[in-house]
């Protein structure tokens, strides 16, 4: 005989079971058939039906008032059942996103992988942590065969899987500019006419992309609307922003950017950033720079990667340890 045929009778045997006997086997019976009943989606209006019918057969006087009293519960578990199949339904479509989500971010680390360059008159440090589990910052290190090591750092205007994806896009059309060191100004604009062509209007990029030149030690950058990046002078032992004027990607194809230098020295470090690191943010509202330049200030003396670390987790803390948005910091430290 089928559960659902059956089930009557079971209900039946375990509810005279407690009533005669109150004892634990019978409680312990109910739990396994509370189970049985989900597993054969047995609503709960249905149960409430069977507790009655079940009642109404062993006790033959049972008062009216009470009889009435099931059918008012019955009407309440039908909206209740409604609902709580509808629920149980959304949990089930947000556990299966959940894990296309963890999916998707695990490719994206994957695609957009990058490997810290080793050169010898540079000590470079890289963190970038996502807020969420897709991460809208985007970083990416080139070192070629002409002495140079360039780095990009950007930044989607918007969140979540959308964003990933635009990422994926700006890593590919960076592997496919020519080989050999590009002026950054010519990237961005190259890279400013793929995003204009594909990009959904409402969605904007903004990208630091540096080039360092080992041969005269000359930071070479432009921007398309990032966050400024800092500059450490080692002689005057003071922070200077890395001004860099330029329009999103994605706006104009016909933008142009300018180019902007920099002489590095020994000791001398720069930084890049996304807003995740200048815009944290606590209860009383964004800390100032002066704050951010001091929390830096603290560990210019070590190796690059060291003090990213330290920084972050300085942040982080002072966060409470959630992030508001996605955080990335590289450094770039002149040894010798």
């Amino acid at each position: 005989m089928e559960f659902k045929e059956s089930i009557q009778e079971k209900y039946k045997e375990i509810l005279e079971s407690y009533i005669k006997e109150q004892d634990e086997h019978a409680l312990y019976l109910s739990q396994k058939f509370s189970r049985q009943a989900i597993k054969h989606k047995i609503s709960p209006e249905e149960m409430i039906s069977i507790h009655k019918t079940a009642i109404m057969e062993l006790e033959s006087n049972i008062p009216q008032p009470v009889l009435l009293a099931f059918d008012i519960l019955l009407e309440v578990m039908i909206s209740y059942g409604l609902a709580y199949r509808e629920h149980q339904s959304l949990r089930t479509f947000q556990q299966e996103l959940q894990s296309e989500i963890e999916v998707a971010a695990s490719m994206q680390q994957t695609l957009l992988g990058t490997q810290i360059p080793a050169v010898a008159a540079l000590n470079i440090g890289a963190i970038s942590v996502p807020a969420r589990q897709m991460s809208g910052d985007y970083y990416h290190f080139v070192h070629d065969e002409n002495h140079t090591v360039s780095v990009a750092i950007a930044d989607i205007i918007g969140k979540g899987i959308p964003a990933a994806l635009c990422m994926s896009m700006i890593k590919y059309a960076m592997d496919s500019l020519p080989e050999g060191s590009l002026e950054p100004n010519l990237v961005l604009e190259s890279l400013n006419r793929v995003v204009e062509q594909n990009v959904d209007p409402t969605m904007f990029i903004t990208m630091f992309y540096g080039m360092y030149n080992m041969l005269n030690h000359t930071f070479y950058y432009s921007s398309a609307g990032h966050e400024p990046g800092f500059f450490y002078n080692h002689r005057t032992k003071r922070f200077e922003e890395l001004y860099a004027k330029g329009l999103v990607l994605g706006v104009d194809k016909k933008t142009k950017y300018r180019q902007y230098k920099k002489r590095v020295e020994v000791g001398d470090v720069i930084l890049l950033m996304s807003d995740g690191v200048t815009e944290c943010r606590t209860k009383e509202g964004f800390i100032e720079i002066e704050t951010l330049i001091g929390y830096i200030e603290q560990y210019i003396h070590l190796e690059a990667q060291e003090m990213a670390n330290k920084v972050y987790r300085d942040l982080e803390y002072l966060q409470e340890f959630q992030l508001r948005d996605d955080f990335t910091l590289i450094i770039l430290k002149r040894v010798q």
